[in-house]
């Protein structure tokens, strides 16, 4: 999508500042305290455990939102993990970045991890 595009998309225009302004986002349903689906759960759930500090964005909030990040990032499922203004992946994605330890490594990598 072009940059001017982009900008005249509120929900897109929404999605760039807030992964530009947070080191860690979790476009997800429901909230972190609170995940409204499983695989938004699972990736909470990683996260935690990892001890990153990160923000919890709720989809379920607006349908334009709903759909905004799957055209943002051009991924077809939610949750959504970006690190660093950088797209990583969805719940089957960060699970198995979690378990291989690639997950971890990225984090520290980007200065986003507490050692």
């Amino acid at each position: 999508m072009s940059d001017a595009a982009v900008a005249a998309d509120p929900v897109h225009e929404f999605i760039g500042k807030t992964i530009a302004e947070h080191p860690v986002v979790l476009f997800m349903k429901g909230v972190p305290d609170e995940p409204r689906c499983g695989f938004s759960a699972v990736s909470v759930q990683v996260l935690d455990h990892l001890g990153v500090d990160f923000v919890g964005v709720d989809v379920l909030q607006s349908d334009d939102l709903r759909q905004g990040i799957k055209s943002f990032s051009d991924w077809p499922t939610i949750p959504q993990l970006y690190v660093k203004g950088e797209f990583v992946g969805g719940a089957d994605i960060i699970r198995e970045m979690f378990q291989s330890g690639e997950l971890k490594t990225l984090l520290a990598d980007k200065g986003v991890l507490q050692a």
